[in-house]
């Protein structure tokens, strides 16, 4: 099979790119993010990537990985990995602590506003911003005490669940890292979900640390001292009672998209197509579908060279 790779890189040359700061802009420090970012150094295009944390920063709550290649068995240890690749990268400049308020998509460029009030443009922007924790109040399942505001069960620890019962409200997949990550806790997860989720509990069916509670809707109630109950209404109208140590969220996320001219579905997220044609997004923005490592590393990596192409053949008007 032929080889039909871009050309052994070099600074990149496409356009008029004196009135450019760059040629690609990344917005989101993810995997996707920061995959783009390295696809396009390695074709020679410089990029700025914006990201309000520390890069990979959601890669650091997954003790576990087993989805992976590489040989990475942690997610902390592929963060490491990555961030270290990227920050050698002479060809990408870190923006850390900053976010893109607007991003605004014109015929000739991408113009991305910072907090800072400072102005980033390039001929072409991958958008890899990814989701946001949602809480009770974004679930029409679920009743709770206004304002209350729970934890993701990736943030409890070993300690956390050592001979305890959790409640986990929503069947969200990091309840299986969770469950890889500590295979020898003796807990008990009680998971309610709703029928959306039912697909997502396949791979913990089988755990006998997980009791599944399929609900049409459950109302928090204040508990004795420290426990925590619930009013569970199945999905045929049944009712029971259910306590536990502690509750925890596995709703899933929202999506994060900044202002401007992204086209969002009527779910939130970003789909690819219908976009500006200057803007790619890639990585969990697109769909709560493909939400996956492996799946934001290659789309991060396609999008960067989407744009390079894409400037090597210039946009025509129609």
């Amino acid at each position: 099979m032929a080889d039909t790779s871009p050309p052994s890189p070099s600074p990149f040359r496409a356009g008029s790119s004196a009135t450019r700061d760059t040629d690609l802009i990344v917005v989101g420090g993810g995997p996707a993010g920061c995959a783009a970012a390295r696809m396009a150094a390695g074709v020679g295009m410089r990029s700025v990537l914006v990201e309000p944390d520390r890069l990979c920063r959601n890669l650091y709550r997954i003790p576990a990985l087993n989805n992976v290649l590489g040989g990475h068995a942690s997610g902390p240890g592929l963060a490491e990995a990555i961030t270290a690749e990227l920050k050698d990268t002479r060809l990408c400049r870190l923006e850390l602590g900053r976010y893109v308020t607007e991003l605004r998509a014109d015929a000739d460029r991408v113009t991305a506003t910072l907090d800072t009030g400072a102005r980033l443009t390039a001929p072409y922007a991958v958008v890899a911003t990814g989701t946001g924790p949602l809480q009770p109040r974004d679930a029409a399942w679920i009743t709770a005490p206004g304002g209350l505001t729970l934890p993701p069960l990736w943030q409890a620890g070993e300690a956390d669940a050592e001979g305890r019962t959790l409640l986990v409200l929503g069947g969200d997949r990091p309840i299986g890292t969770f469950l890889r990550a500590h295979p020898a806790t003796g807990t008990r997860l009680l998971v309610a979900y709703p029928a959306a989720d039912d697909y997502k509990v396949e791979e913990i069916r089988e755990d006998p640390r997980v009791t599944l509670l399929p609900v049409g809707h459950l109302t928090l109630e204040p508990g004795e001292g420290a426990a925590v109950s619930a009013e569970v209404v199945g999905r045929g109208g049944e009712r029971r009672a259910v306590v536990a140590d502690a509750v925890y969220l596995g709703i899933g996320n929202a999506p994060a998209a900044p202002p401007g001219d992204l086209v969002r579905g009527a779910d939130g997220y970003c789909p690819p197509a219908g976009q500006h044609p200057r803007v790619v997004v890639a990585g969990d923005l697109r769909s709560a579908r493909f939400q996956r490592i492996m799946t934001a590393l290659g789309s991060g990596s396609e999008a960067a060279l989407h744009a390079y192409y894409a400037t090597r053949e210039p946009l025509t008007e129609s």
